[in-house]
């Protein structure tokens, strides 16, 4: 346990840190999840709409410094192939 209050501090800010990099990480992977699902189900129009939407959450999470600027552009490309490949 932290005995120096500048420890202390770091505690807190690295579980406020934490829970937000957290909340921004799940809501992005369920976004991604949906738009999966609506390629499965072979549902264009909801894919296209789903991947606007995860493609701005990610590109959110990359500038907060949550995913890596590759990884979210791997993750972007990846899914717009899926959805461009419905037809």
């Amino acid at each position: 346990m932290a005995n120096h209050a500048s420890a202390k501090k770091r505690i807190r800010q690295t579980a406020k840190r934490n829970a937000r990099n957290r909340h921004i990480r799940t809501t992005v992977r369920s976004v991604v999840k949906r738009v999966r699902a609506a390629i499965d189900a072979g549902d264009k129009t909801t894919a296209q709409e789903s991947l606007g939407k995860a493609v701005s959450l990610i590109d959110r999470a990359v500038a907060k410094g949550i995913y890596h600027r590759r990884a979210g552009s791997r993750y972007i490309s990846r899914l717009t192939q899926r959805v461009l490949a419905l037809a």
